[in-house]
């Protein structure tokens, strides 16, 4: 058995101890104000999601983790939606307009697309640079989950559950 030095043990439970506190609280944050430029030219704050549960997922064309989960994140979208939740999916900044579009029409995306043409959206939450990184909001406002990555599917779809049942 290996021994390890006792003010090294507590330094490192200190750690932890502090570690299990600030993510036990980011899971309360609100989320950050925003205005959401959507395809068809209207905005969406992020005000204007409050009472529904929302996914903001930020993604590329070019990525391809990203454009392997949207049918999922659509399959999603199409399961609750009826329920009181949404989905607003933010191509980065670097990502041409042209081809967010054209991603979105020719896969019939069934849920809101937005384009953040100066970044400062995912400056906002976060400073977004890897792609996907996906947000649960709650019906409150407040960032209950962060994925960077696909989500597990299984697992989101059990929160969003429990977030719609929540009043």
């Amino acid at each position: 058995m290996i021994s390890i030095p006792r003010p090294i043990t507590a330094r490192v439970s200190a750690l932890l101890l502090a570690a299990a506190a600030t993510l036990t609280g980011c899971g309360q944050e609100p989320a950050p104000e925003s205005t959401f430029v959507l395809l068809d030219g209207s905005k969406q704050t992020t005000a204007g999601m409050k009472g529904k549960v929302t996914l903001v997922n930020f993604w590329a064309t070019s990525c391809t983790t990203c454009v392997a989960e949207m049918p999922q994140i659509g399959a999603t979208y199409d399961k609750y939606k009826g329920r009181g939740y949404d989905t607003l999916a933010v191509a980065m900044q670097y990502d041409p307009p042209s081809y967010v579009v054209n991603f979105a029409e020719t896969r019939k995306l069934p849920f809101k697309v937005a384009i953040d043409n100066t970044g400062q959206v995912a400056q906002a939450w976060g400073d977004v640079k890897l792609t996907p990184t996906t947000y649960i909001v709650n019906k409150q406002g407040q960032i209950v989950k962060k994925y960077v990555g696909a989500p597990n599917f299984d697992e989101l779809h059990k929160l969003i559950e429990k977030l719609l049942a929540e009043a």
